[in-house]
């Protein structure tokens, strides 16, 4: 990998043999070595963008980022969503985080969910962490959750086993 400079080796002594600079490769280097380095993580790809002149009707599903700045008449699901200022996304936004910057019209689902100043959202919210920029606009509920992006949570808890051991009397 890093080869010593020669410029600060002392000189070799005439009766010693000269040292190679850069050790000889083994011939019988173990295969898991190699695998090792085939399995170093790859760099993350830049984000998705939808740019303000398209126009996309049907549902989008990817575990990478998207960035919508055009029209979405469909659902999401992303692992991050940022929504421009100029978009609008009619639909289910379901995402790790999501940034909205313009207009979702339908339901928001995420880990992380954060209007700006500039976000307009007309349907529910259910997050587990929220925040809410002055000068948003939200019309709907808010609906925090441990695990937002699992569809099947959205019900109801049910608290019927809690209530009766708060009214039981205490003893005198």
């Amino acid at each position: 990998m890093f080869s010593k400079s020669k410029i600060n080796d002392p000189a070799p002594k005439p009766d010693e043999p000269a040292k190679p600079a850069v050790p000889a490769a083994k011939p019988d280097a173990s295969p898991a070595a190699a695998e090792f380095k085939a399995a170093a993580p790859k760099a993350k790809p830049p984000a998705s963008v939808l740019s303000s002149d398209l126009h996309v009707t049907g549902n989008m599903k990817t575990t990478g980022d998207i960035q919508i700045e055009g029209t979405v008449e469909g659902d999401i699901r992303a692992h991050l969503l940022t929504v421009g200022e100029g978009a609008t996304i009619k639909g289910e936004v379901i995402a790790d985080d999501v940034v909205v910057n313009g207009r979702i019209v339908g339901r928001v689902r995420g880990l992380k969910v954060r209007l700006t100043s500039t976000a307009r959202v007309e349907g529910d919210i259910i997050h587990k962490t929220i925040a809410i920029e002055s000068g948003a606009h939200f019309e709907g509920s808010v609906q925090r959750q441990d695990d937002p992006l699992n569809a099947k949570s959205n019900a109801p808890k049910p608290q019927a086993a809690a209530a009766p051991a708060a009214e039981a009397p205490k003893p005198s």
